[in-house]
């Protein structure tokens, strides 16, 4: 576990992702999450929330609920949720569509953040 952290904390971009359950993200992640510090553990992370749902109806659960922890850690949150079924997210043309709106984003914040 303190390895897999010190590798999250030296990287530049974070992808944090996890299946919907009960409309937010599991309790595995959350324990990850908690061996980083509050307001610094995510220091100098641009880090990106993406969940896995069945359906439709936890599209907000990415912004909603685990952005706000990655904020609270200390990442830099600037980039939307992103939210992808899990029966088609390997071929879903959201993924791709989103790393061609956000992606030249992710790489300035980067810089920024360097």
């Amino acid at each position: 576990m303190a390895s897999a952290v010190k590798t999250v904390q030296a990287s530049s971009l974070v992808v944090f992702a996890s299946p919907t359950f009960k409309a937010t993200y599991t309790g595995l992640l959350k324990l990850f999450l908690d061996q980083f510090a509050g307001g610094t553990g995510l220091q100098d992370v641009v880090a990106v929330p993406l969940m896995l749902g069945a359906g439709p109806a936890h599209a907000m659960a990415p912004d909603l609920t685990l952005k706000p922890v990655l904020a609270e850690l200390g990442g830099t949150c600037a980039l939307p949720g992103l939210y992808l079924l899990d029966a088609s997210f390997a071929d879903d043309p959201l993924l791709a569509a989103y790393a061609e709106r956000w992606g030249s984003v992710a790489c300035a914040l980067m810089a920024l953040r360097a």
